[in-house]
């Protein structure tokens, strides 16, 4: 009971939150990790623990499912060489660092050195995602920093098992490294795999709650057939997703709508109980230890937070100097601005990964009261840190607003506007002239696309929010039952869906 709640009071708390979030313009985790210590420091808030084989499948797999399904297989191939700097090379070298300063500093064995390395290493776009989608920020920026969390997660969470292993069998750490010979395409393998069955099996599960909950079992599942086999689970999930993806149109528009609301809620909720989780881990290892140790303990957390920052500040304002020589050397282009490496390199925040690969830790882990601590430490300093002054840094940097997108949106628009037209070609009947007449008068709005906000939208909208009042007095009066305004209502949801294409469709997290 003690942990429920818990949970509602910091699901009561994100509720407030996320309003203060999208005002102030902070990334919502930002919130969620204070109101998560906030909450552990309840008098109700009991300790408990956490199975550590579970909670990487039940935080990390639907998390990377939900965000590999919307990014873009095309963007790995045109921002390769950024996306192996950032979400290799960087997490390599972040590892490397944080390892070194543990051995140094702290007096962990070289094997858990290196796993506080790759918990603390990648960082999480997500945590930044609101600030991401801004329309006067690069949407190379944006899409570069969304395909490394990606992939920064798969290879720092390859050497964190990698470093697990070696802890755990007392051996060195190059005895395990085959392992990531066979991990890496074998994760990629069983990901396209496991996406061969699920479409197939989703043909006959189309329309139907069923359709919703297999998408959970696809993601869990290939995690844990990926762990069984001993390949990489997080490119297994990314591979069926951006599989699965690619053959998206076989589901519905109701499947779509019904998929993607269920889908932010329960990755917005497991954000949530991560926090919590090692928000009261922290209040346990607060309390137990001494008041000397407490000390150096954070101070060598300390430590670890500037290393993060600072090395991950170096590599990426270094590589966005240095491609931009060669590119301009060869004539390839002007490379990224200095404005838009300095977003990357401030865009570090920790997040979901780095929480559940610490709650993953066994508890007989060398020195894993340091090692959490300094993870909680890194996630909480960075979310507040850099998640707090994000947006007045995209400010100040005064980027142009990047149109591009809503210029290509409109061009496709216009495109599909007209294939409508060509299928009412020889009909001269009064309905066809009706549909007709009303895609002209859509192609009239494409065409002023960033010059108007949507004229037949916004007569749509208001026709059926009349429609939508006069249905309500209907029932009011008991003029209608109520399994037909039921009906009817969601008839009239649809049509206003259809006719928002310029506004917000998405729920809004932050």
């Amino acid at each position: 009971m003690a942990l429920f709640q818990s949970i509602l009071t910091l699901l009561v708390l994100s509720v407030l939150l996320l309003q203060a979030s999208r005002r102030l313009h902070i990334p919502y985790p930002t919130m969620l990790a204070v109101a998560g210590l906030l909450v552990a420091a309840l008098p109700w808030a009991s300790a408990l623990t956490l199975d550590p084989g579970l909670a990487l499948a039940l935080f990390i797999a639907p998390a990377i499912l939900n965000s590999a399904f919307d990014f873009p297989l095309r963007a790995i191939r045109t921002y390769w060489l950024s996306l192996v700097t950032l979400a290799v090379v960087a997490v390599l070298v972040t590892t490397a660092v944080v390892a070194w300063a543990g051995v140094a500093l702290a007096g962990l064995p070289v094997a858990a050195a290196v796993v506080l390395g790759a918990i603390v290493s990648p960082p999480d776009a997500a945590a930044a995602a609101a600030m991401l989608n801004r329309p006067d920020l690069p949407r190379s920026t944006a899409t570069v920093l969304k395909g490394e969390s990606l992939l920064n997660d798969a290879v720092a969470l390859l050497i964190f098992g990698v470093a697990l292993e070696a802890v755990e069998s007392g051996g060195p750490i190059a005895h395990t490294l085959p392992r990531i010979a066979l991990a890496i395409p074998g994760g990629l393998l069983l990901g396209f795999a496991a996406a061969q069955v699920a479409g197939f099996v989703m043909k006959f599960l189309v329309g139907t709650m069923g359709g919703i909950l297999f998408q959970f079992l696809v993601a869990f599942g290939t995690w844990v057939l990926a762990e069984k086999l001993g390949v990489s689970p997080i490119l297994a999930v990314v591979a069926a997703a951006m599989t699965v993806a690619q053959r998206d149109s076989r589901m519905t528009a109701l499947d779509r709508i019904h998929s993607n609301a269920v889908w932010v809620v329960v990755v917005f909720v497991l954000n949530v109980m991560a926090f919590l989780f090692v928000g009261l881990e922290a209040r346990g290892i607060v309390r137990s230890l001494p008041a000397d140790q407490l000390r150096h303990d954070l101070r060598f957390a300390g430590i670890v937070l500037a290393v993060v920052i600072g090395v991950r500040i170096v590599l990426v304002l270094v590589y966005n100097r240095a491609i931009r020589r060669i590119l301009r050397h060869y004539h390839l282009g002007r490379g990224p601005q200095l404005k838009q490496g300095m977003v990357a390199a401030w865009c570090g925040m920790r997040g979901m990964v780095t929480l559940a690969a610490a709650l993953a830790l066994p508890t007989d882990f060398p020195q894993r009261d340091l090692v959490v601590l300094s993870a909680l430490s890194v996630v909480l300093g960075t979310l507040v840190l850099q998640g707090g002054t994000l947006e007045p840094l995209i400010r100040l940097l005064k980027f142009p607003a990047d149109a591009a997108q809503e210029q290509e949106k409109a061009r496709v628009r216009m495109l599909l506007t007209r294939t409508a037209m060509d299928s009412l070609q020889g009909r001269e009947d009064e309905i066809a002239k009706a549909l007709r007449y009303e895609l002209e008068m859509d192609l009239a709005d494409h065409q002023q696309a960033g010059r108007t906000p949507g004229r037949l939208d916004g007569l749509r909208i208001n026709a059926i929010a009349l429609q939508r009042q006069l249905l309500q007095r209907l029932r009011h009066d008991a003029q209608v039952e109520e399994e037909i305004y039921r009906a009817l209502e969601q008839e009239l949801d649809l049509h206003e869906l259809a006719s928002t294409r310029k506004l917000q469709l998405e729920l809004i997290d932050s």
